[in-house]
């Protein structure tokens, strides 16, 4: 699997537990601050490199420490970052987020270079020779941009699939629309599939995805698992029970576990089972790198796990 996880790049400061913020002046102990690469590109690339993909990363990124820092988290985590552009006039994006005793994350956030990102970026010659493609954000690229850069993947021989980043109440139809039929694999949320479809049920919302041109639409439900919905019909998938410990980048792990079951030639159904297992896996500690697991120990996980009833 040679795998271009393209898009959405951000350094993730997370704090860990914070039950409020103290007033004023004041402070208060943690337990843990760490510093983490996340985004639904940069998180998705962490983990399929740990799950055996030969992956590289493209992107916007400042020209500020943020960047630096961001791109050496990457390529510890054996992630190929020389098709991240850096900028000198714009900041690296990053998020700080205090994480609640129960897992939540609120989130401050700094959108920063990512929406700079455009076809002049796009290295052409590298992405027709990978043979998947991972959009993350094409929303905020815009969807003329992220169909130019599907379809030329599609034309290439190249598997593609999208996930989303903003939440449902942002979004609309439009935005997603031209990009459709040039998805082979969607993976948004179930927030979003309501949100950007208009849709008060979760099944016409993402059946609408596939009449609109997507191949498959999966999408990830937290704690509820996940629903693989294809042409054939609907199939949900259990999450796994775990002690979470903090749910950043459960989505881009669930995104990876996916898409490298799909390289393996598994069926959508089963390779939402190993997306399930990495989030599980990932949910487990702090941040979007957390776990040192590989392909074989999440398939173990999967196989041996109790899932969530």
């Amino acid at each position: 699997m040679k795998v271009f996880t393209m898009g959405v790049h951000v350094l993730d400061v997370l704090v860990r537990p914070v039950e409020e913020i103290p007033e004023g002046q004041g402070a208060t102990l943690v337990e843990d601050i760490r510093m983490t690469a996340a985004g639904t590109a940069g998180g998705t690339a962490l983990t399929l490199a740990k799950l055996g993909a030969q992956v590289r990363s493209a992107g916007a990124i400042g020209s500020d420490p943020t960047g630096d820092m961001l791109v050496q988290l990457l390529g510890r985590a054996g992630v190929d970052t020389a098709f991240l552009v850096r900028r000198t006039d714009t900041a690296t994006s990053a998020s700080v987020l205090p994480i609640r005793p129960n897992g939540d994350r609120p989130s401050l956030h700094l959108l920063g270079a990512n929406i700079t990102y455009g076809p002049d970026d796009v290295p052409w010659g590298a992405l027709a020779e990978a043979t998947h493609l991972h959009l993350g954000g094409p929303e905020l690229i815009g969807v003329e941009t992220a169909a130019r850069i599907l379809s030329f993947a599609k034309e290439h021989g190249v598997v593609t699939s999208v996930d989303l980043l903003a939440p449902g109440v942002l979004g609309g139809f439009e935005q997603i629309e031209a990009a459709l039929p040039h998805i082979d694999h969607f993976l948004p949320n179930e927030d979003q599939v309501l949100g950007f479809t208009g849709e008060d049920d979760l099944l016409t919302g993402a059946r609408r995805l596939l009449d609109a041109g997507a191949g498959v639409v999966a999408v990830t439900r937290g704690g509820d698992g996940a629903l693989v919905v294809t042409a054939d019909g609907a199939e949900p998938v259990p999450a796994f029970v775990v002690d979470v410990v903090d749910t950043t980048g459960c989505g881009d792990a669930f995104s990876a576990g996916y898409l490298r079951g799909v390289s393996l030639g598994r069926t959508p159904s089963d390779a939402a089972v190993l997306g399930s297992a990495a989030a599980a896996l990932v949910a487990q500690g702090l941040g979007s790198d957390h776990g040192d697991f590989d392909l074989a120990a999440a398939d173990a996980f999967a196989a041996t796990a109790k899932p969530r009833s």
